[in-house]
């Protein structure tokens, strides 16, 4: 390419890895990083070696075979160490714990696939061009080196909330992408750190990941990058190089080829309105300052309403607006809205109706410029300045809404159509209406128990990165992930027979205490590949679930003070049983059934089924304090209908007891019922 100095990848591949190789005798420094249980993921993966200075470095590079992305991390680590972590826009290393979270988006379709940029662009325009096609193609992407300022020079937003992720200043920043794959293989694969087959192929299987690379890298870079090819991601060129086994690519379709040379298959169709529309959009938040103009959030009433439809009833695809657009709305205040969608189809069902439109909050967060949070009667919306200096109108979220729900639900739904009411009179009479249907659908499922239905429902969702793992969702036990419910999993499964979600007959009873039947222990087994022979759905201690690493919670055994503990991820300090969320989550995660442990969603602490083969919620002596509060009410509640009106002062946390030596002593000041009943061990 004119004016572009070409690099010959083979030769700067060689030269690289010697330079490299030179570098690592001068690492001088102990090294770690924060928050992870991996150690230096990438060397630990493929070694099961926990790299922490020079003497680790040097024999993990050197039983590797001098690989260079063993290198690069430990350069790095040390780097870091001395010279600490880069500034804000970067992120540097990547937590467990935000991994964790992003666990049920890479397995439930809204992220299809990983993309890797590195280098410097020639063009801003060009660069932010090929991000905002990742974007709207469903892809997580990372960024290291130039294109992160070039980007931003651009006004391209970055960031996890928009899937456009700053790793670092300089190309080998993008180690911190390796060392995600290598952690996801190691938190949700079940792969064994050392296991370097498993992990090879658990990379190039499972991992659907493409790197795409600017011109201009250094010889070392060169080297770093060109390792990446023994995980399997192809490594696509915008020009710049030559030879070697990288995949020249126009930058128009760079973006193509690497999404084919991996098999993720996307069909994007464009929405008529003037902003874009993607999953990449649904973690981003709009601020005050950034706002245009805001529905609800306890400063204007609003609700929301899905309603089934007999078929001719409503119109395809037609949007009305009643009441005043945002036009003449004043900047920064705030106004009623109701969003009133009616849908038909010959297969839809009034069961359906509350599921599908928990879907509202996910399709406007599409919107780049559209904000929604919470259901129902508390719904707070919002729309940017941004966006409505593009033109986007209430009526464009009406557009937006009734084409994601043909979309998505293309076998269910034959009609949408959406009103949306901004006249206050309106919106009142509307939202006392809606008040009713919504006690109507709560009366239909509230109490409902795990003993009235003789059907369960399985996910494996999961097993894209987890390939044992199920997960066996009751009335009474949500999916450890807390996204989906016995209802949701009964639904998904009518919609899609053929899908993640699949009927578990119950079968013969074995333990009623811990929640064992043989129907359950069948469908396991086949479902994990013959891997789990049998299942408790309501012990820790005997069969528990297997977990695959998106978990919300961990409930584990504490022998010394006869209870069990609960650590939600959010929580980074210690915990009382001496190791932190991610150190007890890489225990137990990748399809493992260990004993003693087990991978729960919040809502299950607040069920009757909760630790019920070991006794129940009496057993519960310790949880962090931000999760004591976020579950105060319902779970105070929950304790007063028990007769346990004291036990909730009585739950340690860690500004009560840090060790378990302050545990055991807190929980004898304070009787704990836990210390009196039956051993565990």
């Amino acid at each position: 390419m004119e004016g572009i100095y070409v690099t010959d990848v083979t030769l700067a591949k060689k030269t690289g890895n010697e330079q490299l190789k030179n570098k690592i005798t001068s690492i001088s420094r102990d090294f770690s990083y924060d928050e992870t249980a991996y150690h230096l993921p990438v060397s630990f993966a493929l070694t099961g070696i926990a790299v922490h200075d020079h003497r680790t470095a040097s024999e993990v590079f050197a039983k590797t075979n001098d690989n260079p992305l063993v290198a690069a991390e430990c350069l790095l680590a040390a780097a870091t160490a001395a010279e600490g972590k880069e500034p804000a826009p970067y992120t540097g290393f990547i937590s467990d714990t935000v991994i964790r979270k992003l666990g049920y988006s890479l397995v439930d379709g809204s992220i299809l696939g990983l993309a890797l940029i590195i280098g410097t662009p020639k063009s801003a325009g060009s660069a932010a061009a090929i991000c905002r096609e990742l974007q709207e193609k469903y892809m997580l992407t990372f960024l290291a080196g130039g294109v992160i300022p070039s980007l931003t020079s651009a006004g391209v937003k970055l960031g996890l909330d928009y899937r456009l992720i700053p790793l670092g200043s300089k190309p080998l920043h993008s180690v911190y992408f390796v060392d995600i794959i290598a952690r996801v293989a190691m938190m949700f694969g079940g792969v064994s750190p050392g296991d370097t087959h498993r992990l090879l192929t658990y990379a190039a299987e499972r991992a659907k990941a493409i790197v795409v690379v600017f011109p201009g890298l250094s010889d070392e870079e060169v080297a770093f990058v060109d390792g990446m090819r023994v995980l399997g991601f192809p490594i696509l060129s915008l020009g710049g190089y030559e030879g070697g086994e990288w995949t020249p690519a126009p930058p128009a379709d760079v973006v193509r080829t690497g999404m084919d040379m991996k098999g993720i298959r996307v069909t994007v169709t464009a929405i008529p309105i003037p902003m874009a529309c993607s999953p990449a959009f649904e973690g981003k938040s709009i601020r005050k300052e950034e706002m245009q103009v805001e529905f609800g959030g306890g400063r204007s009433p609003a609700f929301e309403l899905l309603r089934m439809r007999n078929p001719g009833e409503i119109e395809d695809g037609k949007v009305t607006v009643v009441g005043p657009e945002i036009g003449s709305m004043k900047e920064g205040a705030a106004y009623p809205l109701g969003i009133v969608i009616e849908v038909a189809g010959k297969t839809m069902k009034k069961d359906y109706e509350p599921v599908l439109e928990r879907r509202i909050h996910n399709f406007i967060n599409y919107g780049e410029g559209s904000w929604h949070v919470a259901q129902r009667d508390l719904i707070w919306v919002r729309i940017s300045k941004e966006a409505f200096a593009k033109g986007v109108k209430i009526e464009h979220l009406g557009k937006l809404l009734a084409s994601k729900f043909r979309m998505d639900f293309p076998q269910l739904l034959d009609a949408v159509a959406v009103t949306l009411i901004t006249d206050q009179e309106k919106v009142l009479a509307g939202k006392k209406e809606a008040e009713k249907i919504y006690e109507e659908r709560d009366a239909r499922i509230k109490g409902m128990h795990d003993n009235d239905v003789n059907t369960y429902y399985s996910c494996t969702l999961c097993q894209t990165f987890a390939p044992n793992h199920v997960c066996v969702i009751t009335p009474e036990r949500p999916a450890l992930c807390g996204a989906i419910s016995w209802l949701d999993g009964r639904i998904a499964y009518e919609i899609s027979p053929s899908g993640a979600n699949q009927p578990v007959e119950k079968g013969a009873l074995i333990n009623a205490q811990n929640g064992e039947f043989d129907g359950v222990n069948r469908f396991v087994k086949k479902a994990s590949h013959g891997e789990i022979e049998r299942c408790s759905l309501y012990s820790v201690m005997e069969f528990p679930m297997t977990c695959c690493g998106c978990f919300e919670a961990i409930a584990l055994m504490l022998p010394e003070v006869n209870g069990i503990m609960v650590v939600n991820r959010e929580y980074k300090g210690m915990t009382p049983s001496g190791m932190t969320f991610s150190t007890l989550a890489g225990t137990i995660g990748g399809g493992a059934q260990t004993p003693g442990f087990a991978g729960i969603s919040k809502n299950y602490i607040l069920s009757d089924r909760f630790l019920q083969g070991e006794g129940g919620i009496e057993r519960l002596v310790w949880m962090p304090s931000q999760l004591k509060e976020e579950l105060k009410p319902r779970l105070v509640a929950l304790l007063t209908s028990k007769g346990l009106s004291g036990l909730f002062d009585k739950i340690a946390d860690e500004n009560t007891a840090a060790t378990i030596e302050d545990l055991t002593a807190f929980l004898a000041r304070v009787a704990h019922p836990a210390l009196a009943m039956k051993p565990l061990m």
